[in-house]
């Protein structure tokens, strides 16, 4: 598992299934009041067919030292598995059973814009939305709002269709 930048593992994705991992980072104390508290960090993968089954295999660039967290997203047809697992020295160990996610739905019958999030560029909330169809980051538009004097971001969503968007932070920051 280990190569001299990092380490890499390997899942096998069912037919029908997309998965994508991300590693929690958490910020070091002394940077807390200019950046969140956690960010997140798409693992980079490859994958090989096998059969109607795909295996792939994540990196890990950075490992830290004692452990690392990671969020395991699986996108189904109609529905997204979330899993938790940890990074430790060569053993990846996943959770037995999901996370139970809370969230929202959004819903309109045409285009619309999230607007004026902040977003990762000035580090202030770093969330994610993810097209469940193939698991893909929807990028924001990044302007600078001139009132506020923040960089700030905006994603184009479509009617009629599903995204998956998540967060870290810790319970009690609800």
């Amino acid at each position: 598992m280990d190569n001299m930048q990092g380490k890499h593992f390997s899942i096998t994705d069912p037919k029908g299934v997309n998965t994508v991992i991300y590693q929690i980072n958490k910020t070091e104390k002394e940077l807390l009041k200019e950046y969140p508290k956690y960010t997140i960090e798409r693992l980079d993968f490859m994958e090989e067919l096998r059969g109607e089954m795909k295996r792939k295999t994540f990196f890990v660039d950075n490992p830290s030292k004692d452990e690392d967290q990671l969020i395991i997203l699986s996108f189904g047809k109609e529905k997204v598995i979330v899993n938790m697992a940890i990074l430790k020295n060569d053993e990846v160990s996943i959770c037995k059973s999901p996370v139970p996610v809370k969230f929202d739905s959004l819903y309109k019958e045409e285009d619309f814009e999230i607007k004026d999030f902040q977003y990762t560029p000035n580090l202030k909330r770093p969330f994610c939305i993810i097209d469940p169809e193939t698991a893909e980051e929807i990028k924001p538009v990044l302007y600078f709002d001139e009132k506020t004097n923040e960089v700030k971001g905006k994603c184009k969503l479509k009617p009629y269709k599903s995204y998956f968007a998540f967060e870290i932070r810790d319970k009690k920051d609800k």
